[in-house]
Parts: C-alpha cells; sequence; structure tokens
C-alpha cells in the first residue's frame, strides 16, 4: 500500500472526469448523425429533382403535361415539388425535402435541377 499525503487526495476526481468525456463523446456523436441525416437528405433533394426534370422532359416531348409528371415522380421519391417551368424544350424543377434533424426540428432542403433534349 502507497503512503498517503495530506494533499494527496483525489476523492471522485476522475468519476467526474469520466462522466464530461462521456457527455463530450455523445455530444460528438450526435452532432455527427445530425449532419449525416442533413447529408443523407441534401442528397434525396438532388436525386429527386434530377429524376422529376428527366420526367418532366421526356412527358413534354410526348407532348404531357411535364410538371404532373415531374410532380408524381418527386412524390415517389418523398419528394414535393414547388417549381416547375417549362423553358423551351427544357424543363426546370425544384424538388423540397423534409429534414428531421432531431433536437433542432424539422427543415427543408431543396434542389433545382434542369433536363430536356441533348
Amino acid at each position: 500500500m502507497r503512503a498517503r499525503w495530506p494533499g494527496d487526495r483525489d476523492d471522485g476526481y476522475m468519476t467526474v472526469v469520466t462522466a464530461f468525456a462521456a457527455a463530450a463523446v455523445l455530444a460528438v456523436a450526435v452532432a455527427v448523425l445530425l449532419v449525416g441525416r442533413a447529408a443523407v437528405a441534401a442528397h434525396s433533394a438532388r436525386s429527386a429533382a434530377d429524376l422529376a426534370a428527366l420526367a418532366g422532359a421526356h412527358a413534354l416531348q410526348a407532348r404531357e403535361d411535364a410538371c404532373a409528371a415531374a410532380s408524381g415522380v418527386a412524390a415517389v421519391n418523398r419528394a414535393v415539388v414547388t417549381v416547375c417551368t417549362v423553358d423551351g424544350w427544357d424543363v426546370v424543377v425544384r424538388a423540397e425535402v423534409r429534414a428531421e434533424l432531431g433536437v433542432l426540428g424539422a427543415r427543408a432542403v431543396s434542389a433545382v435541377a434542369r433536363a430536356g433534349p441533348v
């Protein structure tokens, strides 16, 4: 056994340090997960906008309603078309996806895509 000096007392010091370290690791893990959710939502919005614009351009060439086709494809991809315009033979679509960010609430993530004949 080691000799104890009068000033050599820790009295639970490591318990407090461990609790703070665990809280810090948990906070970093939550932050990483929230950033990951936001990134996935951004990718989903881009994919939905791209596919909706392509569907709209295809419908436009078939003389059908381009914005209706774009909205249908966006809905299948869990997105909402907020803007749809026809510019000549091109279709421009803005798709919006809702991202649930836990304690930060829900945010809307949007992306714009343009498609037409080559």
